[in-house]
């Protein structure tokens, strides 16, 4: 087990540096390689900058622990320095997927309503829209969207061309959307 101690600055740390060594160590960390580890790190997190900024954060964190080590050997420091942000990115990844994200304001959090009531809720926003619409549309969208007919099947069902289905389908889809937006519901 590494032993540690308390620098001269009361920071803990694992190699006792505290002083403008430290800064230095870590000015020169930054100047030569964070932008290439923010990049790269921001690249292996799709593009989420802010979790970048951290891991690059806790990459530096972790250099500075081990500067004895990495000082001593200074080509060994830049694939080190890769190989542990990239280590970081992976540690967040599983973590995120074995605990739920949590949330600090209520604003993020639905509130809960079973899926029957939802569905038996838009079931009849529906419902009531397509009474609005006449008897042509009504049956067209049952033919083309209840019963999963296709154009020339439901023109086969209804004695009409298959141009007729397609443009009572897109006049339909029209009022109905209206119909919806009238009630409050967005589609």
């Amino acid at each position: 087990m590494e032993s540690r101690r308390i620098a001269s600055d009361g920071v803990r740390g694992g190699n006792g540096c505290g002083g403008a060594g430290c800064e230095a160590f870590l000015h020169a960390l930054y100047e030569e390689y964070g932008g290439l580890l923010l990049r790269f790190a921001a690249r292996l997190l799709d593009g989420d900058w802010h979790r970048a900024e951290d891991v690059l954060q806790e990459a530096a964190v972790r250099a500075w622990r081990h500067r004895d080590v990495l000082e001593s050997q200074p080509e060994g420091l830049r694939p080190w320095l890769f190989t542990v942000v990239r280590n970081l990115v992976i540690d967040a990844h599983r973590a995120s997927r074995t605990r739920p994200a949590l949330s600090d304001s209520l604003e993020d959090v639905d509130p809960f309503v079973s899926d029957e009531v939802e569905r038996l809720l838009t079931a009849r926003v529906v419902t009531e829209a397509l009474e609005d619409l006449n008897g042509q549309q009504r049956e067209v969208l049952r033919q083309m969207y209840f019963l999963g007919s296709s154009v020339a099947q439901a023109s086969d069902a209804l004695g009409i061309p298959p141009g007729t289905v397609k443009s009572r389908t897109h006049h339909a889809m029209r009022a109905l959307k209206k119909a919806l937006q009238a009630r409050g519901v967005q589609p």
